[in-house]
């Protein structure tokens, strides 16, 4: 057994030193929002932050989380009212919204550690890959945040 700290609230969960995060989130805690694209830390669809850092968590052993603070899309804002979240939806970012809580969460962090980051240099970072296209959409949201 092992203790994970997941937005907020710590978990006791049996999960071996193999099992990746995702697995963790998504099958042991049922938090959804988070997903398996490609499973070798490519598409970012599983990101979650960790300690306030952006992480893909397909290829994170659970143990390694361990002692660390683990935010999902569900914890970044109970009512779903975190600015990117509401900027996500003003823009109509979303197609098929697969990607989207893993981009979210790389902007809410970038904004997190600087607040007056232009929205060049939060998108220049996102490396997660949308495969319905959507990143101008993606930079309209960031721009309407940012400014």
């Amino acid at each position: 057994m092992i203790t994970l700290n997941v937005n907020g609230t710590n978990y006791q969960v049996n999960a071996g030193s193999d099992m990746p995060l995702l697995w963790v989130i998504r099958d042991i805690l049922g938090l959804t929002g988070t997903k398996y694209g490609c499973g070798i830390e490519q598409c970012g669809a599983c990101t979650v932050l960790v300690d306030g850092h952006p992480q893909k968590s397909c290829d994170m052993d659970a143990t390694e989380a361990v002692g660390r603070k683990i935010t999902t899309i569900e914890g970044l804002s109970a009512t779903g009212t975190h600015p990117v979240q509401l900027a996500w939806i003003a823009n109509q970012v979303p197609q098929c919204g697969y990607c989207q809580s893993g981009m979210i969460l790389c902007v809410a962090a970038a904004l997190a550690r600087n607040p007056k980051a232009k929205a060049t240099d939060i998108t220049g970072e996102l490396e997660n890959i949308c495969a319905c296209g959507t990143y101008q959409r993606i930079r309209n949201a960031v721009k309407s945040i940012t400014g």
